[in-house]
């Protein structure tokens, strides 16, 4: 694992020939999203952290600006990972644990060694990646066998009506900010290899909870 408390990488030329999305997201994200978790994502963040091993080796996927800090488990060290340098530039700015190093990487490219941790998590992350199976084979690559993959994602929900609305929102939610409002998260999992052991479902099955082994 790269060393450091730190780790706030250079963009690539990779990275800055995509488009700078969420970079230019990064200072209002808390304040937009301030609603949302005193509704319900604060609460639903602690219910999928609460999965992961106390003292365990942990990998966050996609940490944005920190707001899973709060609710890391007892002793937890490892990395939090990070595409935007906007992002995880105030996420060094919120308290974390003191063995959690930030590192900026695509979700799909970990700069990570086979079996580096004992779980991996993200929240409201696969909607934005752009190749979700590329993601799901890395944290399988990551994470030892039989360890835990926990998300929290946004979904497309089942009925057709439903779903074709969010595929309709989708069009316009990917050319606004790279967010496709339909993807079906636990399948895309399920076809990379991981097992899904458990879906709790929220908002009608919009937004689920997905409990996933290695």
């Amino acid at each position: 694992m790269p060393e450091g408390h730190h780790i706030l990488g250079e963009k690539s030329a990779e990275a800055s020939s995509r488009p700078a999305v969420y970079d230019r997201l990064a200072a209002h994200y808390d304040r937009a999203f301030r609603p949302l978790e005193r509704w319900c994502l604060n609460r639903w963040r602690a219910r999928l952290l609460s999965e992961l091993p106390e003292g365990g080796r942990l990998l966050e996927v996609g940490a944005g600006t920190g707001l899973n800090f709060a609710h890391y488990p007892r002793g937890a060290s490892g990395a939090a990972s990070e595409f935007s340098i906007e992002m995880l530039r105030r996420a060094s700015e919120k308290p974390r644990p003191a063995d959690v190093h930030l590192v900026q990487t695509r979700a799909e490219q970990l700069p990570f060694a086979d079996h580096s941790f004992d779980a991996a998590f993200a929240t409201l992350v696969f909607c934005s990646v752009d190749s979700p199976a590329a993601a799901f084979a890395e944290l399988r690559r990551v994470v030892r066998p039989d360890g835990v993959v926990a998300l929290l994602e946004h979904v497309r929900p089942g009925g057709a009506l439903l779903g074709s609305v969010f595929d309709q929102l989708s069009r316009f939610t990917v050319w606004l900010f790279r967010d496709h409002f339909n993807r079906r998260t636990a399948e895309e999992a399920a076809r990379a290899g991981l097992r899904v052991e458990r879906i709790e479902q929220h908002l009608f099955g919009v937004v689920q909870l997905i409990i996933c082994r290695v």
